[in-house]
């Protein structure tokens, strides 16, 4: 398998912020089975935004690539059966 074309980002460690290096990224909550609706969400030109399922608040990074989170545990990886 390989990973998501748009990024997934969870935040099962419950961190305050999730600092992100993409603008359009899926926000699924906690890892399953314990996520919510899979949001898509659009930075557009914000800083900022708020999941509105979770109330995680992601922070657009400059300094990371896209799809990289700080805490890098934040990325929704594919597992390998």
């Amino acid at each position: 398998m390989s990973d998501h074309v748009v990024p997934h980002f969870h935040n099962d460690a419950g961190v305050a912020v999730i600092h992100i290096g993409s603008r359009e990224f899926m926000c699924v909550g906690a890892n399953p089975p314990f996520d919510h609706p899979h949001v898509f969400l659009d930075l557009g030109n914000d800083s900022e935004i708020i999941c509105p399922y979770c109330s995680t608040l992601y922070r657009f990074a400059p300094d990371l690539g896209a799809g990289q989170a700080r805490p890098p545990e934040c990325v929704v990886r594919d597992k390998v059966a």
